[in-house]
Formats: C-alpha cells, sequence, structure tokens
C-alpha cells in the first residue's frame, strides 16, 4: 500500500499538476492540505475521473484537507481537530481506509512569532498531541501525516540559523514536535533514512528549488504496529520542479500487507 501525502497550495490551481501526479504515481491514498477552496468548490469529478473516491474538509481561501483513497472509500471518522469548538479552521479530517486510520492535518504557520498566530499554533499542536494520544491508545494501526509547519532538527532545514526565530523553527514548536512523538510514534522518513538529508519544501523567492534550498515540514507518524510494515518512502522532488507547481512535493511511504 503506497500512502501520500501533499499540500497542493490551491487544489483548483494546481489540478493539473495533481492529476498528472496521480497518473503517473498512483497512491493508493492520498492526504491533501491547503485546499484554498470552499466545501462545494472541490474538484470531485476530476478526481473521481481520476480512479479516488474521496472526503474533505474545504474552507474558502484558506486551509483546506482531504483525504482520497483507490479503489475504497475513505469512511469518515473525526472532521477538524478535537477540544475547541470555536476553532473553525479546516485543517484535519479522519478517516479508516481499509484496516488503517488515517489523520491528515495542516498545522498552523504560526509567523509571526511571537504573537497571536504562535500562541494559535502551540495550542493547536497541544489539541493534536492530545488527540493523537487517544488514537495511539487505541491500539489501531493509524498514520498521521501532513503539513505540520516545523522542522524537527537542523538535519530538516538547510540554514538552520536563518530560520532560528522563525515559527516553524522556534524551540517550543520542535519540543512541541518531539513531545508528540514520544508518546510512541514513529516518523516514518527518518526511520528509513536517519542521516539523509531530505526536503519538503521548496520557497519560490530565491530560486530556493535550484539551489535546493529547503524545508523538511511534511511528515509521517506511524503508530507502533505499522512501523514493522514500512518497506519504502520518499519524495517526489522532481514534481516542484514542474509549471505551476505547489511549493511542497509530495511526500510517500509504502507498507507492506499484514
Amino acid at each position: 500500500m503506497k500512502i501520500a501525502t501533499y499540500n497542493v497550495n490551491g487544489v483548483n490551481g494546481r489540478l493539473p499538476v495533481l492529476l498528472q501526479w496521480l497518473n503517473e504515481t498512483v497512491p493508493d491514498i492520498v492526504c491533501l492540505q491547503e485546499l484554498k477552496a470552499p466545501q462545494e468548490k472541490f474538484p470531485l469529478q476530476a478526481i473521481q475521473q481520476a480512479g479516488y473516491n474521496a472526503i474533505w474538509h474545504g474552507q474558502k481561501s484558506w486551509n483546506g484537507v482531504a483525504i482520497l483513497s483507490r479503489g475504497t472509500i475513505p469512511v469518515e471518522t473525526q472532521r477538524g481537530l478535537p477540544g475547541d469548538e470555536e476553532d473553525l479552521h479546516s485543517r484535519y479530517i479522519e478517516a479508516k481506509v481499509n484496516d488503517i486510520t488515517i489523520g491528515c492535518l495542516y498545522l498552523p504557520n504560526g509567523n509571526p512569532a511571537p504573537g497571536v498566530k504562535f500562541d494559535y499554533k502551540l495550542k493547536w499542536f497541544e489539541r493534536l498531541t492530545a488527540h493523537a494520544a487517544t488514537l495511539y491508545a487505541s491500539g489501531d494501526p493509524v498514520v498521521l501525516t501532513g503539513d505540520y509547519n516545523v522542522m524537527p532538527t537542523n538535519l530538516d532545514v538547510y540554514k538552520p540559523k536563518r530560520w532560528a526565530d522563525d515559527a516553524l523553527f522556534r524551540p517550543e514548536v520542535r519540543a512541541a514536535f518531539h513531545q508528540l512523538v514520544a508518546q510512541g510514534w514513529t516518523d516514518a522518513l527518518r526511520r528509513l533514512y536517519p542521516n539523509e538529508t531530505i526536503y519538503t519544501f521548496w520557497d519560490y523567492f530565491r530560486n530556493a528549488f535550484g539551489r535546493n534550498a529547503g524545508l523538511r515540514i511534511d511528515h509521517f507518524l506511524l503508530s507502533k504496529t505499522l512501523v514493522k510494515r514500512l518497506t519504502a518512502g520518499g519524495v517526489d522532488k522532481y514534481v516542484r520542479g514542474w509549471e505551476k507547481s505547489s511549493d511542497h512535493a509530495p511526500v510517500w511511504i509504502e507498507l507492506s500487507d499484514k
């Protein structure tokens, strides 16, 4: 089973890129972030014609997450992250796909930091950690994936000193990520490539992609029962170089059968 995550940075504006990538790589499950489309504007027909069923949580102009599955229908188990009924941001959706619970998330950016947006990011992280603890305690196979907007270590950012005060790399945010992982989750790409430089995002400015001045902010966290099934993973970096592509590249893992 191949599972992918992709911050598309506008699902309708990047639809040709998304469809081309789906056609070429044929993942079984895909988590999308930053749809930037209200619920009624999600391109369901095009997604279905590409061979996928979908559930999505849209929002006009901002945020938005979706789970696509090929050959199966995702059964929604959670829409929106629990813990704050006043939070209307579309940043989390969760579903059962076959035997696996898939949590698709788009964690807040948090800039400028310090500030109100940074405080919201930390509180959202706390809610994610609380919900993740419940999922992990269930003993079910769970994948928590998406755009976490955090570089966990110096290896995940091209110039750590330059990013020291950014909301994606501040000590509080990295500590929150490590606290989450400490519940027992496994960072899938680091499990496969513990010492390699891996990036999933390259800014549009200053020829960042051409210089490979990137960040690793899109992550897969696996529950204990899935770690032994992890066989491969990687980043489809070449997609970032396509015309009118997102500033993120698709990230994927492969799991063996039980």
